[in-house]
């Protein structure tokens, strides 16, 4: 994909090559290059071709297009992706975002009653291209914003609209994504009588068989003991790298959590899935680790920060934490820029030491 985007703005990547990234847990450039993308301050790089990066905590301050070209599976996974865009920054006029779906996902997780109706949605079809009229209306174009009925303001010139949370649907390719319309059946109670849910593994084949045998069979393709999986999450880097090495051979974490019915860490579901180990929540970890009173050796500050994390690990998972852009959202930007934070632990190694301490103490009880 970045390959394909570099040859089309050929003129701007000469000029920076940063101008167009790969931004994965595989690409130790592109990884150096996250904060820089998310800081409005900084020219480059302009757009990044990522899998998973759109999905956590990243605090895309002035995202203003997401382009979809993924088979999303889960409604949470693209509600994190879109919410990328609804990060509001006047003071570089990002006040709106647009999506661009190559895969119809915004036909399959549209929920109007949450996000409401898309400002505008503009269909394309074929090989025809888009145009900036295709992205920002015609001027003296009225454009009715469906939830409050009042025409949307938008400035042609600055690029801008007066809407600053809906996005805009722009279909591109063959496919055509509008929202479904809303149902209403008057007097009649309406009640789901059944209901049949179909998984297609990493090749798009449908699985015949239980998401749980199928889950299992293949975790246990990819470690043939509990130790050997123990031995690889406790010595990773970063347990997000385990994690997506899983996904992209086609484990279905999102629906896999669902079916299972609670609120359990990706290690978690691995262990009691592959090897019927007893399964603790993320909340029930976090309360481990702080009856074990481990980080009352460090001050105040660092003590408050890692309560943080704990919190964050308990509502999101691994994850997040061990991404350093998760120190520029709440509650962190409460306490500190992320320089600062990290002054606090006495630099950036220390910091990522005591995460690691951290991780050790959450995975203690095994």
């Amino acid at each position: 994909m970045r390959q394909a985007l570099t040859v089309e703005n050929s003129d701007l990547s000469i000029e920076n090559y940063k101008y167009i990234m790969r931004i994965t847990g595989d690409d130790e450039e592109g990884k150096r290059e996250v904060d820089n993308f998310i800081n409005p301050e900084e020219k480059y790089p302009v757009i990044a071709t990522t899998s998973k990066l759109m999905t956590t905590g990243v605090d895309a301050q002035t995202c203003k297009l997401i382009v979809l070209d993924s088979n999303i599976k889960s409604m949470t996974e693209f509600k994190q992706i879109i919410g990328r865009g609804t990060r509001i920054n006047e003071d570089y006029n990002k006040t709106f975002f647009a999506i661009m779906d190559f895969r119809n996902v915004t036909d399959l997780f549209a929920d109007p009653a949450f996000d409401g109706e898309p400002v505008m949605i503009k269909e394309v079809k074929g090989d025809k291209e888009l145009t900036e009229e295709d992205i920002y209306p015609e001027e003296n174009q009225e454009i009715i914003d469906s939830e409050t009925g009042k025409p949307v303001n938008f400035d042609n010139e600055n690029k801008t609209t007066d809407f600053p949370i809906n996005p805009e649907i722009i279909t591109g390719g063959p496919i055509v994504s509008v929202p479904p319309p809303k149902v209403y059946v008057a007097g009649v109670d309406v009640s789901i009588l059944n209901e049949r849910v179909q998984h297609l593994d990493a090749n798009g084949k449908l699985i015949t068989e239980s998401l749980r045998d199928y889950t299992k069979k293949g975790i246990l393709k990819e470690y043939r003991s509990l130790n050997d999986f123990l031995a690889r999450w406790n010595s990773a880097h970063k347990k997000k790298v385990i994690i997506e090495e899983l996904e992209t051979r086609g484990i279905i974490f999102e629906n896999l959590k669902d079916e299972v019915k609670k609120d359990l860490d990706i290690f978690d579901l691995v262990c009691h899935i592959a090897w019927d180990m007893p399964a603790l929540t993320r909340r029930e970890r976090v309360e481990g680790v702080k009856k074990r009173n481990y980080f009352t050796k460090y001050g105040d500050k660092v003590r408050l920060i890692i309560d943080a994390l704990l919190d964050k690990y308990a509502d999101e998972g691994i994850e997040n934490i061990e991404d350093l852009s998760i120190l520029r959202i709440e509650p962190f930007n409460q306490i500190g820029t992320p320089t600062e934070i990290l002054q606090i632990f006495g630099g950036r190694n220390t910091y990522l030491q005591v995460v690691k301490e951290l991780e050790h103490e959450i995975y203690a009880v095994a």
